[in-house]
């Protein structure tokens, strides 16, 4: 019996020198040639231009380029399904949000990848709010008017979404407030942002970093941001609980994914190098004009375990706006 033992802790030994080894060697070489991002949305959506500020710092670090694919369309999935085809080698990472990690898997029958199993939690990256716009010229001035107006024409008012992040803060919206108002899905919110400057629609919870700009300019006009929280660069602009729809709170976050198998060495380095992405200039400059928080999680089951208390939030809200999956 002891001697039975004695001989698997030696093969036991010889096991985890190897992968200590093959870690350190796999640690001391990763990243040796260009690492693509691959992100969900389209070009100048939030999660591109974090990918993008993430990218750049991960370049100079490494002396490797950061190549970002956008796979825009059907709510991430596209992304999603080719991230997790992908060699695990730590050269392809999902740079996504919760639509893709939390949202999707409630609002579609079937997924063309698993959440959980196709992939490794890498970190988290951040998390923001969104904001409640219409155009600058519309008669809607506050979250009151655009209420008024949906109880008194039901079905008239129009939303937009680009994410299941923006889609679900609308649902919610017409859940507390009691009103109806269609809804028109976009490959992404920069689209859907497109048609409401161009009076296709009336209104859209749209992330910050697609919103603001546009506010600044004065082509669109905030009514209410989603958090629980007034944001520092829209002091003026009540929360939409504030503004009359109790108990309202609708935020989003970013997380980076690499696929199952992505050994653990490679894994930590990645880590690392996307915790030191998010206190780089670039994507301080990204956080500070967005109005998201840097948000970084020590380890894969830290992750992990965020993802599953979110996937049952969404799951809840998505089920009791009575959203019947696609």
């Amino acid at each position: 019996m002891t001697h039975f033992h004695a001989g698997r802790r030696a093969v036991v030994a010889a096991l985890l020198a190897t992968f200590a080894t093959t870690g350190a060697f796999a640690q001391g070489k990763y990243p040796d040639h260009p690492i693509t991002f691959v992100v969900p949305f389209a070009a100048g959506s939030a999660t591109d231009q974090l990918a993008r500020a993430l990218g750049a710092s991960i370049s100079a670090d490494t002396k490797q380029a950061v190549v970002v694919d956008n796979k825009a369309g059907a709510s991430g999935m596209m992304a999603a399904q080719a991230a997790a085809r992908a060699p695990a080698d730590g050269y392809t990472v999902l740079i996504t949000t919760n639509t893709t990690h939390a949202a999707n898997e409630h609002l579609y029958k079937k997924l063309p990848y698993d959440p959980v199993k196709d992939f490794v939690p890498v970190t988290g990256l951040g998390k923001g709010g969104q904001v409640l716009v219409v155009r600058a010229d519309s008669p809607y001035k506050s979250v009151a008017d655009i209420l008024a107006k949906a109880k008194k024409e039901p079905g008239k008012l129009s939303f937009g979404s680009g994410s299941s992040s923006s889609r679900v803060a609308g649902e919610l919206f017409k859940q507390l407030s009691g009103t109806d108002i269609l809804h028109v899905p976009y490959k992404s919110n920069p689209n859907a942002l497109t048609d409401l400057l161009g009076g296709q629609i009336d209104m859209m919870i749209t992330d910050t970093a697609t919103g603001l700009p546009q506010i600044k300019g004065g082509k669109l006009r905030a009514l209410g941001v989603s958090g629980t929280k007034r944001i520092a660069l829209l002091p003026d602009v009540p929360t939409i609980a504030e503004a009359g729809v109790k108990g309202y709170d609708m935020g989003y976050w970013f997380a980076a994914y690499v696929p199952a198998k992505t050994p653990a060495a490679v894994v930590d380095r990645l880590r690392e190098l996307l915790a030191a992405g998010t206190k780089s200039a670039t994507a301080k400059a990204f956080f500070e004009s967005t109005g998201t928080d840097a948000w970084t999680t020590a380890s894969s089951d830290e992750l992990a375990q965020f993802q599953a208390a979110e996937a049952q939030k969404w799951g809840r809200v998505i089920k009791s706006a009575g959203i019947e999956p696609e």
